[in-house]
């Protein structure tokens, strides 16, 4: 299994419209194969902040979903990211 977390910041004025631009993105990620969850949401504190979670169950799912990876109207409103992938040997439920 591999997650995909972090966050990235953007204009607290553009914070909105960013994520509805991600709506699309987020439907094809849900749909994907190896998908097994995808989140992009606005951070409760932070208005610059917009939190990642990814969970997928295999780095080629992963690859294959990325291909060229986010739009250039995306990429000019992100100030700065930190996203990582950890690949997972183990998973405990805590339900």
């Amino acid at each position: 299994m591999v997650i995909v977390a972090g966050h990235l910041l953007v204009a607290p004025d553009g914070r909105e419209a960013y994520l509805a631009g991600c709506i699309p993105v987020v439907e094809q990620a849900r749909s994907a194969p190896g998908c097994l969850d995808f989140a992009i949401s606005a951070d409760l504190t932070d208005p610059a902040r917009i939190n990642i979670f990814e969970r997928w169950a295999t780095q080629e799912a992963v690859e294959s979903f990325r291909g060229a990876g986010t739009a250039e109207q995306q990429n000019t409103a992100i100030r700065a990211a930190t996203v990582a992938e950890y690949e997972i040997a183990e998973v405990r439920s805590l339900t």
